[in-house]
């Protein structure tokens, strides 16, 4: 391992108001999600960051100020915590160093993502492909278009999704139709910086780093994943109008524009997270030696 400096320690007023101004940050989505969730409601858009993802609601509550700073004060309830070590608590040496596989294989998919020009041509259809002749769809709500229809959109269009994660969800009579076979095993030579998916999963890249990088960043990759989710299901097959949602139609010409547009906006606003991101992994990296 490489020898480091000792940790910054920050004094308990500091780190107390930073971590209250997180928990404030992301109550304003949690909230809403825990009443849900307490009266049995489910929400096909907002749940999704909760239930496909395996960061629970108090985790992405709780601050963490990363490798390299020390809690002052009384800090107690972090000296138990996963990775932590030492007095005062910091997020020790080893712990960054027994992370080392992860570090480099979210460095080889950051890297590579970054690398690729994006693609702007999928038209959100990876939702379709996943309802395409099925009898159940994957949520609790109408076919905007009805079956025939949505059967019908599937089939007229050419379907060329990147994403390991939205592709293993087609239907069996969609798959075929992607031009591509992403796997779990090659997601660095698919990924690219277009795809809605890809953004999302910065959420997941970041919480899997935690404790070791600044929650700061985490809640910024979350507000990505929170907004491009909901594109991602306007554009999708389901009538939402009930909950608020404006279909995004890319059946049409002018939905197509319409979501390539915001789908490029996302891919910006994903380009310096990312590269933060991968900037932590490399300092994480130097660290584990």
């Amino acid at each position: 391992m490489t020898p480091t400096a000792p940790p910054l320690v920050l004094d308990e007023d500091t780190w107390r108001a930073r971590a209250a101004a997180h928990a404030e940050r992301v109550d304003a989505f949690l909230a809403p999600h825990l009443a849900r969730r307490g009266a049995s409601v489910k929400h096909p858009v907002h749940d999704f960051l909760f239930t496909y993802y395996s960061q629970r609601p108090a985790q992405l509550r709780r601050w963490h100020p990363g490798f390299g700073a020390a809690l002052g004060g009384d800090a107690t309830a972090y000296a138990g915590l996963k990775g932590y070590a030492g007095d005062p608590p910091a997020v020790g040496v080893e712990h960054v160093a027994a992370q080392r596989p992860l570090l480099e294989a979210l460095r080889r998919l950051l890297a590579a993502t970054a690398a690729r020009p994006a693609a702007f041509g999928c038209f959100g259809l990876h939702e379709w492909a996943m309802v395409h002749r099925a009898d159940e769809t994957r949520h609790d709500w109408p076919l905007r278009l009805g079956r025939e229809g949505t059967d019908a959109v599937v089939e007229s269009h050419r379907i060329a999704c990147t994403h390991f994660d939205a592709f293993r969800f087609f239907t069996p009579t969609a798959a075929p139709l992607n031009t591509l076979a992403p796997s779990a095993a090659d997601r660095p030579d698919f990924e690219q910086p277009g795809c809605l998916h890809a953004g999302m999963d910065l959420y997941k890249h970041a919480f899997r780093l935690t404790p070791m990088i600044c929650s700061d960043l985490v809640a910024d990759c979350f507000e990505l994943a929170r907004d491009i989710r909901e594109l991602d299901m306007r554009a999708a097959p389901y009538d939402l109008a009930d909950l608020g949602f404006e279909p995004v139609r890319i059946e049409t010409a002018e939905g197509k524009a319409a979501y390539v547009a915001a789908q490029r906006e996302f891919s910006e606003r994903g380009a310096p997270l990312r590269a933060r991101l991968l900037g932590e992994v490399d300092r994480l990296l130097a660290v584990a030696g």
